[in-house]
This record gives C-alpha cells, structure tokens and sequence, in this order.
C-alpha cells in the first residue's frame, strides 16, 4: 500500500522590504543584501523545519522597466544569501503583472490575491494550515490568510495605507525577520494552525 507523502510547512516570504532591502525595480543582483535580522530568521526557521518561500510582486516586468528572465539572477541571488545563511530556498514566486488603476491585481497571482502562495503549495506540496506569510505590507497579509495561512506584519515602515479590514489584520507583527522567526517558531510549537 502507497501512502501520499507528508506536507511540509512552509514560510511565504515576501522579497523587498521583508527578505532583503528594498531597492525597487532592482533586478541588480549586487543590490540585493539581507534587510536586518532577516539571515538568522532563514536559519532559524529552515531548522525548525519549514520550507523557506519567497513570493513577491514583480510589477517592473508589467511596466516594461525590465524582462522576466531578469529575475533568473534574482532568484540565483536569493538563493546563495539563503544558502550562505544555512537556509535553503525551495522556491521562488513571483507575480509579473502591474497593478489596475485602481491599485488592485488584474490577476489572480498579484498579492494580496492567493494564487503564489496556492501554486507554490501545489508544486511544492506545502500544508497552507501550518504555513506562514510574512510581510511587510498588508497586502502580504491579505494574500496569506486568503491562502489559509497565519501570518506575520514585519513593520518596518513598508506599509504607508494602514486599509484595514478583518483580511488585513496580522496574527503577529514584527521589528524584524529574526524577531518574525521568532514568532512562527513559538506558534509551531505551541500547535497554530489557521482553519
């Protein structure tokens, strides 16, 4: 008898502003550098066991401001920060698509829609209900809890529009990614799930 594998959790992480410094429309792979705690909170989370994701809203490629295979050496990039940090990537999504004039996706892949978050669960075999989002805006937010996740405000100064709503309210804020870590660990153990 065959049994399906087990779903691994994972953690959504938002790129500019939560993972690494946020430059935008940076498709310049010596610009990219860790924002502040964000090495250790990799670590500590890919050794807690959660598989380390990142999701992040690429409008530059709508826009016309650069290609999508630009973000070839983003994604290499990312994935030698995490590996230097001890923390492998085991994806990266993102959304290519500018916003409406309206400020709202015109996809379903453009946080706050869920559908990185869905793919990278499908093609990863992630359990959304013992996953994280963590970002630094409330989209980042919106997008998790629409995928079933729990998630993280890292509150660095990102979010600028405070549109709150019963979607957009975080299960935790954070200084930091370290301190993010932090939270999503002790939520583990403490048995969080988001039904």
């Amino acid at each position: 008898m065959h049994t399906a594998p087990t779903r691994q959790p994972a953690v959504f992480l938002d790129k500019d502003g939560t993972l690494v410094e946020n430059v935008p429309y940076n498709v310049d792979p010596v610009r990219i550098r860790f924002t502040r705690g964000a090495a250790e909170g990799v670590a500590s989370l890919h050794a807690a066991g959660f598989a380390l994701v990142v999701v992040s809203n690429q409008p530059g490629v709508g826009l016309g401001l650069f290609e999508a295979e630009a973000l070839e050496e983003v994604r290499h990039c990312l994935r030698e920060l995490l590996e230097r940090a001890g923390a492998p990537l085991a994806g990266f999504y993102f959304c290519p698509h500018a916003a409406g004039l309206d400020g709202r996706p015109r996809c379903g892949c453009r946080k706050p829609a869920p559908g990185l978050l869905l793919r990278a669960a499908r093609e990863l075999y992630l359990d959304l209900a013992e996953s994280w989002m963590v970002g630094d805006i409330l989209d980042d937010v919106e997008a998790g809890h629409a995928a079933g996740c729990r998630t993280v405000l890292v509150d660095s100064g990102g979010e600028t529009e405070w549109r709150l709503s019963a979607e957009r309210v975080p299960d935790a804020t954070a200084a930091d990614l370290k301190a993010a870590a932090d939270i999503v660990i002790a939520g583990r153990l403490a048995g969080l799930v988001r039904r």
